[in-house]
């Protein structure tokens, strides 16, 4: 898909800067974005659970428990 955008010459110097083509730089401000987003929607997801667990936490030594049960320490460095 193909798309054109006007930029200013100040826009277009900025864009340069980064050593990178216009179509670079967009593609990665959209994933920027679209990541960031992502990680809004997570963390709103994480204090609902917290909130309606009755704002329970888990120790942080369960949390590592639980991640070695899962098998997921591995993939965090663990």
């Amino acid at each position: 898909m193909a798309f054109s955008i006007r930029l200013t010459e100040d826009e277009w110097m900025l864009a340069e800067s980064h050593s990178c083509s216009l179509s670079e730089a967009f593609k990665r401000a959209l994933f920027e974005k679209l990541e960031d987003e992502y990680d809004v929607a997570v963390a709103e997801s994480a204090y609902k659970e917290y909130v309606d667990s009755g704002h329970r936490s888990t120790p942080v030594q369960d949390f590592w428990i639980e991640m070695d049960e899962e098998g997921s320490c591995q993939t965090l460095g663990r």
